[in-house]
């Protein structure tokens, strides 16, 4: 399993439609191939920062079976209209988990 991290800077007061948003797209892409679950969260500091977190099986399962497929478009119209910049991507996988107290 690997976790999809895209960070976006979102335009000012278009923060709330941004995340009713991403809930509409991740309905997309929860119906890739691959595509294990997810998390929005906002910057307190930076309030039209968000970063998004999804559980992908593997790279491939995100930049090909859903990247490349006809969902990504229709994520793409859904959340990219309140994007302010492109938004950065990157992929990580999990060395080290503490279950915490």
């Amino acid at each position: 399993m690997i976790t999809e991290i895209a960070d976006f800077a979102v335009l000012p007061d278009k923060q709330e439609q941004f995340a009713d948003a991403v809930r509409e797209g991740l309905a997309l892409a929860a119906q890739s191939p691959g595509f294990r679950g997810a998390r929005l969260t906002r910057s307190i500091e930076t309030p039209t920062r968000f970063v998004l977190f999804i559980e992908w099986d593997s790279v491939e399962a995100h930049t090909v079976g859903f990247r490349e497929s006809e969902l990504f478009p229709q994520w793409r119209a859904i959340v990219g209209p309140f994007f302010d910049g492109p938004p950065t991507v990157e992929h990580v996988e999990e060395l080290v988990a503490h279950p915490g107290d």
